[in-house]
Formats: C-alpha cells, sequence, structure tokens
C-alpha cells in the first residue's frame, strides 16, 4: 500500500470511529433531555424514566446482592447541606448499580459502605466506593458512573462494609462484618442503546414522583403507611418535603429500657423511601418541663424499617420537637435533588 492510500485509509478509520463516539454521545444526551426551569424546592417529576439491564444477584453474608447497570446518569451529590452536580463524563460507560437486602424478610439494607472492584484479565477499570443514593423508580441503592473498556466480559466485586446503624428486633446482631459478592458482568453497548426510554415531557417538573420500578429479582426499599406501621402511631409531620411518622412501641430486642420506645419514620412523600444518614434530634415535654431531650439514633429493624429511635417513654399529651441537625447524606437522582434540604423544627402533639 503506497502512503496516498495507507493515509487514506486511515483518515477512513478514523471518520468512522468519530462517527461512531459522535453517534454515542448524540444517544446519551438524547438520554439526558435539559432540566426543568424552575425547579420546586421539593420532589418534582423527571424529566425522563429509563430501564436497566440485571446482572444477577449473589450471596455476601448476611446480605444478599443485585447488580445492575443503565446508561450514564446525570446525579447530584451530597456535601453537609449543599449538593454537587455530577455531569456525564465522556469516559463513562455504564451507571452501576447495587442493591442490598436481607434475604429472610427482603428489606433492603440502606448502606454507606459499598465499594466495587471491575476487572478484566488482570487489569482494574474500577476500584473505589459507590455513593448511596436515592432515585424515584430504585429507591434506595449504591451507584456510579463508570468507565470500561468496550464489550467483554468482566468481574465485578462488591464489598459491603458494616452497618452503620444500630440494628434491633430480629436483625440485632446482623450486618455487623465486612461481606463479598461476585458477578460475572457481560457487557454489551447494544444491550444499553436497547434499554426502554420515556420522555415525561407532560409531567416534568411538577410536584410527584414516577412509580417504583417493578423489579422481580429485586426488592424495593418502600416503608408501610403510616397506619400499616407497628405500635401506636402519635403524630405525622412534614418538612423539607419529607414526612415523618412518630410511632410507639415496646422497646425492639436490642433497646434496654422501662419504658416505652420512640421511633421516628423519615420518608420521601409519594413512595416513601427511606431518608437515611440524617441527623435528627427530639425533645419531649410534658406539663411543663423536659421528659426527654436528645439525638434520636439511626435503628435498622426488620418492623419499623431504617429509622431513628430512642428509650424516651412518650405518652399522649406530651408535645415533641423534632430538629432535623444533618440532611440525608445520599446522592440524588433527577426529581430528589432540589428536596430534602431545608427542614424547619416540627412541633406535635402527641396522641394515639
Amino acid at each position: 500500500m503506497d502512503r496516498r492510500a495507507f493515509l487514506a485509509a486511515g483518515a477512513a478509520a478514523a471518520a468512522t470511529g468519530t462517527a461512531g463516539c459522535r453517534s454515542l454521545f448524540e444517544t446519551r444526551s438524547a438520554r439526558s433531555p435539559p432540566l426543568v426551569d424552575d425547579r420546586p424546592d421539593a420532589v418534582y417529576v423527571p424529566t425522563h424514566t429509563e430501564g436497566m439491564s440485571m446482572v444477577g444477584t449473589a450471596e455476601a453474608g448476611d446480605y444478599r446482592v443485585g447488580l445492575t447497570y443503565s446508561f450514564p446518569h446525570r446525579f447530584w451529590t451530597v456535601d453537609a447541606d449543599r449538593t454537587n452536580k455530577v455531569e456525564i463524563q465522556g469516559s463513562n460507560s455504564a451507571h452501576l448499580m447495587g442493591t442490598v437486602w436481607d434475604p429472610e424478610t427482603g428489606t433492603v439494607v440502606p448502606n454507606s459502605s459499598v465499594e466495587a472492584t471491575v476487572t478484566r484479565d488482570g487489569e482494574t477499570f474500577v476500584d473505589r466506593g459507590l455513593w448511596p443514593m436515592l432515585s424515584q423508580n430504585m429507591g434506595v441503592h449504591a451507584g456510579d458512573n463508570v468507565g470500561l473498556d468496550g464489550d467483554g466480559t468482566y468481574e465485578v466485586t462488591y464489598d459491603i462494609g458494616p452497618l452503620s446503624a444500630r440494628t434491633t428486633g430480629a436483625f440485632a446482631g446482623k450486618f455487623g462484618e465486612l461481606e463479598s459478592a461476585t458477578f460475572t458482568l457481560e457487557f454489551e453497548e447494544s444491550t444499553l442503546q436497547n434499554l426502554p426510554f420515556e420522555r415525561l415531557t407532560d409531567r416534568e417538573g411538577d410536584p410527584g414522583a414516577v412509580d417504583p420500578m417493578d423489579m422481580e429479582m429485586l426488592p424495593v426499599a418502600q416503608l408501610p403507611e403510616p397506619g400499616g406501621m407497628p405500635g401506636t402511631v402519635l403524630a405525622t409531620g412534614e418538612s423539607g418535603d419529607a414526612r415523618f411518622v412518630v410511632v410507639r412501641t415496646d422497646p425492639p430486642t436490642g433497646v434496654e429500657s422501662d419504658g416505652s420506645y420512640l421511633a421516628v419514620s423519615a420518608r420521601t412523600p409519594y413512595n416513601r423511601y427511606p431518608l437515611p444518614f440524617m441527623a435528627l434530634s427530639a425533645t419531649l415535654t410534658r406539663d411543663g418541663e423536659s421528659a426527654f431531650e436528645g439525638a434520636l439514633q439511626p435503628t435498622f429493624d426488620p418492623d419499623l424499617g431504617y429509622h431513628y429511635g430512642a428509650a424516651a417513654d412518650p405518652r399522649d399529651g406530651d408535645d415533641l420537637r423534632l430538629v432535623v441537625d444533618g440532611v440525608p447524606q445520599l446522592a440524588r437522582h433527577e426529581g430528589y435533588e432540589t428536596a430534602f434540604l431545608d427542614f424547619d423544627p416540627m412541633d406535635l402533639t402527641l396522641s394515639g
């Protein structure tokens, strides 16, 4: 081949590669429509919904873990009470997600310590912690955008750290060890191209949320309606567009108390997803005097779910003030990034 033919062939190959990259970029751009102007400081319907590909599930000590992936997403991390937008990068191949749950009860475990390692043929492409995340169609999970080296077979290992919350009831003593699960990921760009995608032009930006995804192999972290909570519901409150359900129960296993137990279930509106990793304090006033004042401990229980609790012995007629001292440290997908950031104190009178 002479020099002119060689250069022509190289130019043609480069053009083909550039066209392929441009096509991929255009596809990804189309799947990230412009954000709605004047988004409310509350939960709102996002611009679109998108499907995901199920890789599989695996046992990991006390846990069961599911691995899924989708197109790279924009999302927002939280630093104290500020959000930081994470844009899609050209090197991002997919959005990798992990769901962790208790296999006996099917309860999703909100865990802020999930690390992912992705390798192929001895080369490491991903080795870092995943963000604890909240999305409208999937609820609480761990995830991040990752860069892979094209189609092929990858080994994915999830390392799940000990749960930071107190465990009570049948969960007492569980989820306290580092556990691992390994998957084989057959990654194909064509699989991403064929995932469902729907624009929500008529609803985007409206108060509300899309329904949870129907995932046969994965549970969704929904909490019961207030009337379905165990014990006695004493009050409900709203702040920061979150909902708070105040419950009195007998002290669960793992809590030592002669009196009753105060549990506060913080959840999203519409889909009732738990809001973990926040700091919440309470003051109980009875007959003008303080009956309890202090932090409510993040707690994970099979009946109450993820909640904030204390052996405070709440009684009918008590005045309860709830104060969010630290917002939920959860990365958020579109539709949640403007909510759960600015909380006013809640003053409630308890009555069962």
